[in-house]
């Protein structure tokens, strides 16, 4: 059931974009019928904040970078102190793409289907010779965690937690699968981005759309707010952890605007050599399929380096206190 007092004029423009107002509220976030580190369910407060109606387009992080200079990560050659063993040649600017391969061998080697590419970025989402000339709807992805942060710290704003983010992306329902009830496709609508067929061999599209699409090419959930699944994943500011804290034993000790993880236990424990910490990706997106990857939920979540920017991953952000209109 949607949250009473939700009205679709709590709005605000903000230099970004549009805005919707979130009432804070307790809810239950987490699950326990996915993946491991979704569990376990646990009641969190947080208190009311605004929130950014779509992820980032590339319009807006163009007017970010014309008035800053920013230059975002993945144009900028990686340190050779950061990877160790790595090659010389490895060693360029470049950002992760997706490229589906002709065949897969292991669903878990996921090297077989992202490409290391040199000179792809948010300008160049699929290699230099691509372009953003008719994506200024679409969400700016190739961006790491640290060129969120400055988008949002240019803009007055901050990305939002991960226990804002879910709640936000629930859009007043509590509990149910996906933040527009229990059906994936309900009536054989497509509610969002994501990806039919066999990844990462097959993509039907029967949702339009093989890569990203324009940020309100899908409905919007109860609070107004659209993209909040699939499209693409979306940075928090929460460390990674491998699971929740527990349910507070009583209700009185429900935790408040809680922000999860450790930075030094965010640390890949598959990679002792590199260093790198990782934070709480929210969301999902257009990669993620039912034979793989079923984290287009409001539950779901997943660890990213800070370092790394992918074609499947933007962000958007938050603005706390004030009161709404």
């Amino acid at each position: 059931m949607v949250q009473a007092g939700v009205r679709r004029s709590d709005r605000r423009e903000s230099q970004t974009g549009e805005m919707i107002w979130i009432p804070g509220g307790t809810f239950r976030m987490g699950s326990n019928s996915h993946y491991p580190e979704e569990a376990p369910v646990h009641r969190a407060t947080v208190d009311g904040f605004w929130i950014d109606r779509t992820p980032v387009t590339n319009r807006q992080f163009k007017a970010f970078v014309k008035a800053t200079g920013h230059v975002t990560t993945a144009q900028i050659p990686p340190d050779p102190a950061d990877y160790p063993g790595a090659l010389p040649e490895m060693i360029y600017a470049g950002s992760l793409v997706f490229t589906p391969p002709p065949r897969v061998d292991n669903l878990s080697d996921w090297s077989q289907w992202w490409n290391f590419m040199k000179g792809a970025d948010w300008r160049h989402p699929y290699g230099p010779k691509s372009n953003i000339n008719v994506l200024d709807s679409h969400p700016v992805v190739h961006v790491s965690f640290s060129d969120a942060m400055a988008f949002a710290k240019w803009a007055g704003k901050d990305l939002p937690t991960e226990a804002e983010w879910e709640f936000a992306a629930r859009g007043g329902l509590d509990g149910e699968e996906y933040a527009w009830g229990n059906a994936l496709s309900p009536g054989g609508v497509h509610m969002a981005n994501v990806w039919q067929g066999n990844f990462p061999i097959q993509n039907l599209c029967e949702d339009g759309f093989a890569r990203t699409s324009p940020v309100t090419a899908f409905p919007p959930n109860g609070y107004d707010l659209y993209d909040m699944i699939g499209n693409v994943w979306e940075w928090t500011s929460d460390w990674w952890s491998t699971k929740h804290e527990a349910d507070a034993p009583k209700a009185c000790c429900i935790p408040v605007n809680p922000r999860g993880g450790r930075e030094e236990a965010s640390y890949d424990p598959g990679m002792p050599s590199v260093r790198i910490a990782r934070k709480v990706l929210k969301g999902g997106s257009h990669l993620c399929a039912p034979n793989y990857c079923r984290r287009y939920r409001p539950a779901a979540r997943h660890a990213e380096p800070v370092d790394t920017s992918t074609s499947h991953v933007g962000f958007r952000c938050v603005v706390r206190g004030g009161e709404r209109p």
